[in-house]
């Protein structure tokens, strides 16, 4: 099978039948083989229903539906482990993205070796309350991940079938699969000016706090996949600086204190002193990190995965 796309959704019984003709009118005329994943991701309205009949008219369409709304990282995991296609396209289905630019996406896959490429809404229709924070998440990921991409977020993408069956998806770290990838040793990863289109039929189903998510889910990949093998190597270097700097301080105040004794000089009790006092929580803080480090390498070296790797080739 040339392509499989994927498309999470939530909602959208108003827009499936345009889209799915759509895509299937560019598959057609391009003659590609392909195949549909549309995922219900626990929908109220008849989003399910009308799957269900576009199933009924197109072979190539399937259906998965969750029991409840889990999120988009959840619906695009499943979806994932239920291609077949050679090349991947991801994209929403709220019609902003265009299926016209499926040919040149698999295009560039296929012709350029890449793993990856991230759709880039160079001109936007979305109010200036999403687009700014948008701005800054990009800004803050591109400096983070060391990829130079314009748009993370993009719903439309294209991946090597590769890809999507190593990387694995939660949370809200969707909009930071180009960085997953990357970590998982994906590193051929492109960008691709796509048209975004202004949304035809509902409302968006993103609030403010997707940011906040965003964000923290950004330093958690940072963190996995950096220290994910060693973390003693994160938790015990904090630890063991912070440890010696309040060391430090505490032999500071001793010294001084001698110091003024031997001189004849006025003096005050080291437990009177505030520095002291930023010294025993230095140590303290230092020993709990360093042994938060011990815990987590111990936990890491029992762990089942604990020497599986990426192997992208092997000679027997």
């Amino acid at each position: 099978m040339d392509i499989s796309v994927v498309v999470p959704l939530f909602n959208e019984d108003e827009s499936l039948p345009e889209l799915t003709a759509w895509i299937d009118q560019v598959m057609t005329d391009n003659q590609f083989s392909y195949e549909i994943v549309l995922v219900d991701d626990g929908s109220t309205d008849k989003s399910w229903e009308v799957i269900e009949l576009l199933r009924l008219q197109n072979p190539a369409i399937k259906g998965i539906k969750f029991r409840r709304n889990y999120g988009k990282s959840a619906a695009l995991n499943v979806g994932f482990e239920a291609t077949q296609g050679d090349v991947v396209i991801t994209m929403d289905a709220d019609l902003q993205d265009s299926p016209d630019e499926i040919p040149e996406l698999y295009r560039r896959i296929k012709e350029e070796k890449l793993d990856l490429i991230s759709g880039w809404k160079k001109k936007r229709y979305d109010p200036i309350t999403k687009t700014v924070p948008t701005k800054l998440f990009n800004a803050a990921t591109r400096k983070m991940s060391g990829i130079e991409l314009n748009d993370f977020n993009c719903g439309l993408k294209a991946y090597r079938s590769d890809v999507i069956k190593t990387i694995e998806v939660y949370g809200e770290m969707h909009r930071y699969i180009p960085v997953i990838a990357k970590w998982a040793g994906f590193n051929k990863i492109a960008e691709q000016v796509v048209e975004h289109r202004a949304r035809k039929y509902g409302t968006t189903k993103f609030g403010f706090s997707r940011f906040i998510n965003g964000f923290l889910d950004l330093l958690s990949i940072f963190f996995v996949g950096k220290f994910g093998k060693r973390p003693m190597h994160f938790f015990g270097s904090l630890g063991v600086l912070s440890f010696f700097l309040g060391i430090i301080m505490s032999l500071y105040t001793l010294i001084e204190k001698q110091y003024l004794i031997w001189n004849g000089l006025a003096y005050r009790d080291v437990t009177q002193q505030p520095l002291f006092y930023l010294s025993l929580v230095a140590i303290v803080v230092g020993s709990q990190m360093f042994l938060a480090g011990f815990i987590a390498e111990l936990l890491s070296r029992n762990a089942p995965e604990r020497n599986q790797y990426l192997i992208e080739k092997e000679l027997k």
